[in-house]
């Protein structure tokens, strides 16, 4: 062969194989800086997924989540939002702005558990990867509410007086009855009012709350607000609530000062199961979870909250879909769901295999599961309901004012009503 006829061969070659050797590389932010069960998680999946496809390279970055959408709410309208971030079903601005790629087409929706995918459906299309699953619970610590002076039942159920009784002989003693905090979060301080409310109310009437066809002067909500109000008069919640941060309501229940109590959707385990140096639970700490408290003639009170929390969506304007599509759909599997109930000891909106599950929180996992055996749920968090003008009087006052006590019964329920209320 002739010189010129192997030097054209081999410029050939390189050109056929210069587009094979290049390499996407997308963005992606997630949240959970500072909890490493889930860090460790997310890290791991895409670490398998550049291992199988060499073509796609992903920078990955961890950002706190009230730092994640402020960045993102920027970057959707300047058109250099990361081709995947993490997000939840309560930021509804997203979708109608028209800034999330529907998923239908990328991933195996078959990966996905029946009842998580509704928070995510917008026009019978999926916009979003549901990870992240909770129920909200109620943590205590078994030594100091026997101490106390308390036993807890069989059923794990304290009645409304009970639970006052708990929250009097708690103080007494010197120690916070709640850890709870609203420093940074919009939710906490309504976890122990609302899971109250859907026990008293029911499914259906509480439903009707969350939709604005329920006053706040209803009786029935009022006899809980009025329960609740004397919950806040006795002590129940730190004198730091309105700066304690989420995180540090973590620790403030089961390190320093210690509380009985802790209202916590069950991602709790994702700070409590770090290492006791690194700010979590210590092993030896005697963690039980109770069933909130049965109301007054309440209708349902084996109901609970369930919802969907940290997800993975797609810009619509992301340039490289082919490899975001493609690590979205390696994550959304079975086996991905699996070692995520194993790892981080949480719920999962991915379908998972139970009988792989293998845990060194095996006692933890039976005691959750207890907790939510005959249950019956109500999706979604009042923030996942409300909208707008609604939502942000439901941060301010019941979120905030109405258990920090600085607003009575009537004038919480007569700014939820001017708020939310629909006729």
């Amino acid at each position: 062969m002739k010189m010129g006829t192997v030097l054209k061969a081999g410029l050939l070659t390189a050109a056929l194989a210069g587009p094979a050797q290049a390499q996407t590389q997308i963005s992606m932010w997630s949240n959970w800086p500072d909890e490493p069960a889930k860090k460790d998680w997310v890290s791991a999946r895409v670490k398998a997924f550049e291992d199988a496809n060499k073509q796609c390279s992903v920078k990955l970055s961890f950002i706190p989540k009230a730092d994640i959408y402020t960045q993102a709410k920027s970057a959707v309208r300047t058109g250099q939002a990361p081709d995947i971030f993490y997000m939840e079903p309560d930021q509804p601005e997203f979708l109608a702005g028209g800034f999330l790629e529907p998923l239908d087409g990328y991933i195996d929706l078959k990966g996905l558990e029946d009842w998580a995918k509704p928070a995510w459906i917008s026009r019978g299309k999926v916009y979003g990867v549901p990870v992240e699953a909770y129920t909200v619970e109620l943590y205590y610590n078994k030594d100091q509410v026997k101490k106390v002076g308390v036993d807890v039942p069989a059923s794990a159920q304290l009645t409304q007086a009970g639970f006052l009784d708990l929250v009097r002989k708690g103080a007494a003693a010197g120690i916070t009855p709640v850890s709870q905090g609203v420093g940074d979060r919009p939710f906490p301080g309504a976890l122990l009012t609302y899971e109250s409310l859907l026990r008293k109310l029911g499914k259906a009437d509480y439903g009707k709350l969350m939709a604005g066809e329920l006053s706040y002067k209803d009786p029935r909500v009022a006899e809980v607000m009025t329960w609740m109000k004397e919950v806040i008069d006795a002590g129940a919640y730190p004198k730091s609530f309105a700066t304690l941060k989420l995180g540090e309501s973590h620790y403030y229940f089961y390190q320093k000062p210690g509380a009985l109590t802790f209202p916590d959707p069950s991602w709790f385990t994702g700070r409590a199961f770090a290492p006791a140096e690194s700010g979590g639970m210590p092993a030896d700490f005697p963690l039980g979870i109770m069933q909130f408290p049965a109301m007054d003639k309440g209708d349902c009170p084996n109901c609970k909250t369930l919802a969907v929390a940290g997800s993975y969506v797609m810009y619509s304007k992301s340039k490289n879909k082919d490899c975001a599509g493609a690590l979205l759909k390696s994550m959304a599997t079975v086996e991905n769901g699996t070692k995520w109930m194993e790892q981080v000891s949480l719920q999962t909106g991915l379908k998972s295999d139970p009988a792989k599950i293998n845990s060194p929180h095996a006692a933890y996992f039976k005691e959750l599961n207890a907790r939510n055996t005959g249950v019956d749920y109500f999706f979604g968090t009042p923030l996942f309901h409300y909208r707008a003008k609604c939502a942000e009087t439901f941060t301010q006052v019941m979120n905030s004012a109405f258990p920090a006590g600085l607003i009575s019964v009537k004038d919480a329920a007569e700014k939820m009503d001017a708020a939310c209320l629909k006729s």
